[in-house]
């Protein structure tokens, strides 16, 4: 069975969906970032990075939101959850997802959980960056209605956890990112993404 270790919440929570979305059975194991639990060493032999999603398999430990969607997918093909019969559409689709784990993440990640936190010209700054990259999916990632045009895919979940931590600190001006914020909607009304907010304690935002 598919084990996956998670923090509610964080990044994470887009491999919990697409878990959930993929009708895959599976378990999870909650890891509490506030307490260090991410540190201990029952963790680091299973992901030695310290960080969360990991995904252990029948072959091993998958780490890293973007490899993790793509082996569900590939894993699943029934479920159509990317484009898995069309290696160029497939590359895009990874393309999507490797940006958002190494440009729009830590983008985020260093302004609302950077320890002392941000202040004057370095929030402005950081601010700036963030919303620089919302705005590029804003206007030109965003193939149609989801990520990848008409048809809803893993993308659109994992874009969805930092959709919502850009609402909840008041990044994702209506005005300003429309299509964002219609996204975000659209995701958060999805019954998968639905049971895998409860089950992380978690609302719609």
């Amino acid at each position: 069975m598919l084990k996956l270790y998670y923090s509610p919440g964080a990044c994470a929570l887009a491999s919990h969906v697409a878990l959930e979305e993929s009708g895959a059975t599976y378990e999870v194991v909650r890891i509490d970032l506030s307490k260090g639990e991410q540190k201990t060493p029952e963790y680091l032999a299973i992901n030695p990075a310290g960080v969360t999603p990991a995904l252990e398999t029948e072959r091993g430990v998958i780490t890293q939101n973007a490899a993790i969607l793509a082996f569900i997918a590939q894993t699943r093909p029934q479920q159509n959850l990317a484009p898995v019969g069309d290696p160029y559409r497939m590359a895009r689709f990874n393309a999507f997802n490797g940006w958002l784990g190494s440009s729009l993440h830590p983008a985020l990640g260093r302004l609302l959980f950077s320890r002392p936190a941000l202040e004057g010209d370095a929030r402005a700054e950081a601010v700036k960056v963030v919303l620089t990259r919302l705005q590029l999916v804003e206007d030109g990632l965003l193939e149609g209605t989801w990520v990848m045009g008409d048809a809803y895919t893993l993308s659109d979940g994992y874009l969805m956890v930092f959709e919502r931590w850009a609402r909840l600190n008041d990044l994702l001006d209506p005005t300003r990112f429309p299509r964002l914020n219609s996204h975000l909607d659209r995701t958060q009304e999805r019954a998968a993404v639905q049971r895998v907010l409860a089950a992380e304690g978690l609302e719609a935002v």
